[in-house]
């Protein structure tokens, strides 16, 4: 048990502050006296539905749920069981029977023994074509391989000697082009560099690059100045709405919204634990309250209806079963037994006055001749059957 469990083994239970205390006992009390009537009505409509279902709902819903199966399902599967699958069985028999059977003999008796003809006439034309093409390409071949060595003998007779001679002619002739190209090369090199490069540099040194520094100078100086401007702006306006609002919102929040909150929650925790507590609460108040009122409608009235049919309506309807419902049943038996039997003897004597007004006036009818069966036609009768002294057999009979 907790008590026999050292400090050290107790589980620890959170500490409560004396508001929480203060706020949970009048909050549960008032909590109490909302929720008992509720629970107790819902229980009291949970009991209804209950009954209701069990006893109109259900019942009413398999009433229907019979209906619509008769109604909307049971004629379709009728019609789809004994009309539609007949029918479609009869149309596919129909159709195998007049399209695929005769494709099926058209394939096999015209279509294969056609088609295996035409492939043998197309192979003996494709290897007569084939034939043909190979003596083709031979000649085709020949002629090919003498225009390349009349093409050899042309480009190692006549056009080698007489590219090598102009490759002769050029060579000489850039030599002299070459020179007078670097020499112009050199003079124009001079000039771009004296006219050109040399006074870009000295401009570049002495007047772009001092008045580029000082431009950047000035820049610098003036962004420090806008920069410092910009941060005193920036500082005041911080302090002041520091000061204005930041400081004021934060105590707000701290020393007011914060308290104020917490106990909030408290409240809201509280009534939210008293709210379950009292819904259990009235729900074992409601059961208690629902099973007096059962026990008390028993008493009230099923035991005295129970008492009533097992001590006075029973005996009282066993004496009249004996006395009354018995005796009554064998007597409607024994009449009708009696009528029954008084029928047979009727329609009895009628049977026989008809079969006597039938003798008188037409006479007795003739009886039917008697036709001997195939084992009376094979065998002897009981006088003439065959023994091993007497000659009863097709050969030694009279």
């Amino acid at each position: 048990m907790d008590l026999e469990k050292s400090p050290a083994e107790r589980p620890a239970v959170p500490a409560e502050g004396c508001l929480t205390v203060a706020i949970r006992l009048p909050v549960r009390i008032v909590v109490l006296v909302l929720v008992v009537p509720v629970r107790m009505l819902w229980d009291a409509l949970v009991v209804g539905g209950r009954f209701l279902r069990d006893t109109v709902l259900r019942p009413v819903g398999r009433v229907l749920q019979w209906v619509a199966w008769a109604v909307f399902v049971w004629p379709w599967v009728t019609l789809w069981r004994y009309a539609v699958v007949p029918v479609g069985k009869a149309l596919a028999w129909l159709g195998y029977v007049s399209l695929v059977v005769p494709a099926v003999w058209m394939y096999e008796t015209v279509l294969t023994p056609v088609g295996h003809a035409i492939a043998w006439v197309a192979r003996g034309v494709g290897a007569g074509f084939a034939w043909v093409l190979r003596g083709l390409g031979a000649g085709f071949a020949w002629v090919l391989r003498g225009i390349g060595a009349v093409l050899a003998w042309v480009y190692a007779r006549v056009l080698t000697p007489v590219g090598r001679a102009v490759a002769w002619l050029l060579r000489g002739l850039g030599i002299g082009f070459g020179a007078v190209a670097l020499g112009v090369y050199r003079v124009v090199a001079w000039l771009v560099r004296h006219l050109i490069v040399v006074p870009a540099l000295w401009l570049y040194e002495w007047i772009l690059a001092p008045v580029g520094r000082a431009i950047a100078w000035a820049a610098r100086g003036l962004g420090w100045l806008v920069r410092m401007i910009f941060t005193g702006i920036g500082a005041a306006l911080y302090w002041t709405l520091r000061v204005l609002l930041v400081l004021p919102a934060l105590a707000l929040w701290r020393w007011v919204l914060v308290p104020v909150g917490r106990v909030l929650a408290v409240v809201a925790r509280e009534v939210g634990d008293a709210l379950g507590h009292a819904w259990r609460v009235a729900g074992h108040l409601s059961l208690a309250v629902g099973r007096f009122l059962g026990r008390l409608f028993r008493w009230i009235f099923v035991e005295p209806v129970r008492w009533v049919y097992r001590s006075v309506l029973t005996p009282v309807g066993h004496l009249v079963r004996d006395t009354v419902l018995r005796p009554a049943a064998e007597a409607a038996r024994g009449v009708g037994r009696v009528t029954r039997q008084a029928l047979a003897a009727a329609r009895e004597s009628a049977r026989q006055t008809r079969a006597d007004i039938r003798r008188m006036l037409f006479g007795t009818p003739r009886e039917p001749e008697r036709v001997p069966l195939a084992k009376d036609r094979r065998e002897p009768g009981a006088v003439g059957t065959r023994t091993l002294g007497s000659s009863t057999t097709a050969l030694t009979k009279d």
